[in-house]
This record gives C-alpha cells, structure tokens and sequence, in this order.
C-alpha cells in the first residue's frame, strides 16, 4: 500500500512517516501542496493523509481537485483547527476521514488501516467480465471475443493495463501510473512499449485501428480509454 503524506511541520511528517513505515507502508511525503498535486499527477498512491494549512495550495484545495477526477482513493485530513465547519469543509471537498491536531498515533494508525481496508473492498468488487463496442474480454481467464466473433488469448500485462484502463475509463492514465499498476518498480519500459500495448488492443477491438474510437494515446500526457 502506498501513501502519500503531505505535511509541512517536519517533526510530525517525520513521526507520522516512521509509524506508517514500521505498520509496513511505502510512505511518500511533501511539505508543499503544489507539489503534492504533482506528485499526485504521476504516481499511484492506495491514500492521501492531508493537513489542511500548506504553502501554495490547502489541503482542502488538493481533496477538492483529486475528487474532480478520482472518487476512490481515501482521503485523511489532518488539521490543527477543532472547529466542526473545518471538519463539515473536509467532507464536502471529498474527505473520507478527519483527525485535529494534536492526535494519537495509534488512532491514526487505526483510522490508516480502516479506510485501506474499505477501498481494498470496494476494489474487489471490480469487474472480471467487459463488454463493450461487441467486444467481450474475461479478465479473469485473459480472454477475449472480439466483435468479429474471434477468440484471443491475452497476456497477463495485457490484461492488467486494459483492465487499468477500463477502471479510469474517460480519464487519461500517464505512463508512470501504468508503470507502476502493471509493470511494478523492476522493470521500466520505454513508451514505445505501452504504445505497442494500445496498437495491439485497436487490432483486436476497433473496428478501423487507424480511426481509433476506444483506445487513444494522449502525447505527452498518458493515455485513455473512451467508453461505450
């Protein structure tokens, strides 16, 4: 599980980043909620833990614009402020949980594990079986019947990067986000190789590949599959 922790008072990030390594997370931190957002932008994180008061962007800000786009990732706010409009703000702007300054460690621990453990939930629910454009791919089996009525074999990578795309569909997914659902941190391929990833899902499902309807690769940005 990964996190990433944006607090700009170091003595807690430090502390709050020991405890979340020793309970066995990859722990990511930032003191700058700018930053934070672009750290977002290019990496997967399983939670975002949040203060509200940071330089250049608030913690408020950053749940407000991640929740634009992403509805799944938890998100924890941490706050030095014990007001109930505070907490009633957090909430609207998309936080799943909020804790005030000063807190128990092991209650954030506590609160880390709860929220990780429902979207992991959540997630298992996902699908195993997609339709789409006369298309239908097992993703359980690595499967597929294309809508020329033509049975494929998929491999496991194949699977895992169309079944990433279909779960963000209509939104672009960058290639270090695909690096790191499908590829993990050991190997690290070119563009060229998620690219001959998408030319080969518009051979077997679109119907003129030149003319892409599902499958686009977005320049310098990442990629995205349009659903039906």
């Amino acid at each position: 599980m990964r996190i990433l922790l944006v607090e700009d008072e170091e003595s807690i990030r430090d502390a709050v980043k020991i405890n979340l390594v020793l309970e066995g997370y990859e722990v990511v931190t930032s003191g700058n909620g700018r930053l934070a957002m672009e750290l977002i932008g290019n990496q997967h994180f399983d939670l975002l833990i949040l203060d509200v008061m940071l330089p250049e962007m608030d913690g408020f800000s950053i749940a407000e614009r991640v929740r634009l786009t992403n509805q799944e990732t938890p998100i924890l706010m941490l706050t030095a402020k014990d007001q109930a409009q505070d907490r009633i703000n957090g909430l609207k702007k998309g936080a799943d949980d909020y804790l005030t300054k000063p807190f128990n460690l092991e209650e954030m621990l506590l609160r880390v594990g709860s929220l990780l453990r429902r979207s992991q939930r959540v997630k298992g629910e996902s699908i195993d079986v997609y339709t789409f454009g006369g298309n239908t791919v097992h993703f359980d089996l690595f499967e597929a019947t294309t809508w020329r009525g033509e049975n494929i074999v998929l491999t496991k990578k194949e699977a895992m990067l169309f079944k990433l795309l279909v779960e963000r569909k209509n939104e672009v997914v960058s290639r270090n986000q695909i690096l790191q659902a499908v590829w993990g941190y050991d190997v690290f391929p070119s563009t060229r190789t998620i690219d001959n990833f998408i030319l080969a899902f518009r051979k077997y499902f679109e119907r003129d590949p030149k003319n892409p309807q599902y499958f686009h690769s977005m320049r310098g940005v990442g990629y995205k599959f349009m659903g039906d």
